[in-house]
């Protein structure tokens, strides 16, 4: 059967640890390696992904593009625009077209459903590079990288502020497979859907104010308001102004506490530069797990874990 990973749940509890571990061991096992080196077991030699590309990207790209090739395999970049998706040709049809050229294939777009017709039509694997629905890919790095902070997920408690978005429903996804609670601050008109937070299991919900979600949290997690591809929308940043990451809400967390950010980041709206390159923050190494934690994700995709 086609291993396609389009949400967390594809994977469920124990995929995601093994994910999780795998992601860590293949990290430490490489450390001061040249970038372009290939792992010393090579475990994806011959394999093919193509990338497809609705919606710009700069950390997706690169770390995809980098995962196979330090896996020993090859990419090849699309951007629908330059595609025949670009003139019409549908998603089903594009699947399985692609499918009869590549191993495996990761789509980056805006409606979730185009992921879905995508791994129903294709017949190798799918990956959910990230839509309006979700991003498991982000969030398995998240994980991986609160892990290597020292923390363990289950009983952890993670405050997101800002707006409801796809960012957070996996977050909220991710801590009703793993046992983490999901707290969340967004305004009013900005809230995740109660879809969204049942995806949590009973471990997620939404809170009025800032300071309720971020008081005894491990981790505090925020997002850009403003979506990628939208004007910049005066109404909705002034709702979402009081729920900027400041070292005053970081303070009332936990002592010990650390900041993500998916990035990329729009520093003075959802987050001040003193927190964002303070010592709490994990956000560089958060963006250097996209490339292990989605070396992980292929390999399960593949049967190897």
């Amino acid at each position: 059967m086609t291993r396609h990973f389009l949400d967390l749940t594809d994977a469920g509890t124990a995929g995601i640890q093994a994910m999780l571990d795998d992601a860590i061991a293949r990290k430490q096992a490489r450390a001061g390696w040249p970038k372009g080196k290939v792992d010393a077991d090579a475990p994806l030699a011959g394999r093919v992904l193509a990338m497809v590309f609705e919606k710009n990207s700069t950390r997706t790209r690169v770390s995809f593009d980098m995962a196979i090739r330090q896996l020993g395999g090859t990419s090849i970049v699309m951007d629908a625009g330059s595609m025949q998706l670009g003139r019409g040709e549908s998603i089903a049809d594009t699947a399985r077209i692609l499918s009869g050229y590549v191993d495996a294939i990761m789509i980056r777009t805006d409606d979730h459903q185009k992921v879905v017709d995508m791994a129903k039509y294709a017949s190798v694997p799918v990956i959910n590079g990230l839509t309006d629905a979700s991003h498991p890919c982000q969030i398995m790095a998240d994980m991986e990288t609160i892990l290597e902070a020292g923390f363990a997920l289950p009983g952890l408690r993670v405050a997101w502020l800002g707006d409801g978005n796809n960012v957070l429903a996996s977050i909220m996804e991710a801590g009703g497979l793993m046992g983490f609670d999901v707290v969340a601050a967004c305004p009013q008109g900005y809230q995740p859907s109660d879809a969204d937070v049942a995806r949590g299991k009973g471990r997620a919900r939404v809170v009025g104010t800032p300071r309720e979600a971020a008081e005894g949290a491990d981790i505090i997690v925020t997002d850009s308001w403003i979506s990628m591809g939208r004007a910049h929308a005066e109404t909705k940043l002034a709702a979402m102004m009081p729920f900027q990451v400041t070292e005053a809400l970081m303070a009332s967390a936990k002592p010990g506490a650390k900041f993500l950010h998916c990035l990329p980041a729009h520093r003075g709206e959802e987050v001040v530069d003193a927190v964002i390159d303070g010592p709490q923050s994990l956000i560089w190494q958060e963006a250097e797990n996209r490339l292990h934690a989605q070396k992980a994700v292929l390999r399960w995709c593949f049967g190897q874990i």
